[in-house]
């Protein structure tokens, strides 16, 4: 590998840990196409992914606004950082300051501007994929925004080992839109109300746009949570 710094020193351990998701190495999983196309609305992104980091490649199992790339090699994809770190792995601006772990080519083809990635972890605590958000402009995740995405990826999480589960038991997928498709929809509808008062503003940086900016994360992050403790709920094999 021309990056070996992307080998941690616990390959062997979290590639074991990777094994029961395999499972989901086909692209195009159905629930997490629709799950980080909430993401992107969530972080008002075009692109939103949840990727699995296997031994030579990383694989977008949910994909949303990439449709180039379902599958790219480890040293292409800055998935195989954040999986290094237990923070959020951000790049305020990818084209100014790419990432040197590695390979800048597949960001600066698919004119990349900003990107944050948080691991996602097996049970043990071994990172095996990520949940990232992505745009084609620089921007910079407010504090509000980095704890939403920590908290969307603990449904990730969730939703890898439901998945993986369901091999076992092919009833819990629509059990689980049973519980979630409520309380989604629900949230989705405050959200858009939210985002078109916020339109009538004249600006972005009107006290009443910055209001329901702020009401707008706070509906996201009770949606994250509610998601969440849904999730669990869900009876398991």
């Amino acid at each position: 590998m021309q990056y070996p710094e992307l080998i941690p020193s616990y390959e062997h351990q979290r590639l074991a840990a990777l094994q029961p998701y395999q499972v989901l190495g086909t692209p195009g999983q159905a629930l997490f196409n629709d799950f980080v196309g909430v993401v992107a609305k969530l972080f008002d992104m075009p692109i939103a992914l949840v990727s699995l980091v296997r031994a030579a490649d990383v694989v977008f199992i949910g994909n949303t606004g990439l449709p180039e790339a379902l599958v790219v090699d480890r040293e292409d994809s800055m998935c195989s950082v954040a999986i290094l770190n237990d923070d959020i792995s951000q790049f305020p601006d990818i084209a100014a300051e790419p990432c040197n772990l590695v390979n800048p080519y597949v960001a600066q083809h698919l004119q990349l501007g900003f990107y944050a990635g948080q691991a996602l972890r097996a049970p043990d605590g071994m990172a095996v994929g990520t949940l990232c958000v992505i745009d084609r402009r620089p921007r910079q995740l407010s504090a509000m925004e980095q704890a939403l995405l920590k908290e969307l990826a603990q449904v990730a999480q969730e939703l890898l080992r439901l998945q993986a589960a369901q091999a076992a038991d092919p009833a819990l997928t629509p059990a689980l839109r049973a519980r979630i498709d409520v309380p989604l929809q629900q949230s989705l509808t405050r959200l858009n109300t939210l985002a078109e008062l916020r339109q009538w503003e004249p600006s972005a940086d009107t006290e009443e746009a910055r209001r329901y900016n702020d009401s707008r994360l706070e509906e996201a992050r009770y949606l994250a949570l509610t998601l969440f403790r849904e999730l669990q709920a869900v009876p398991r094999p």
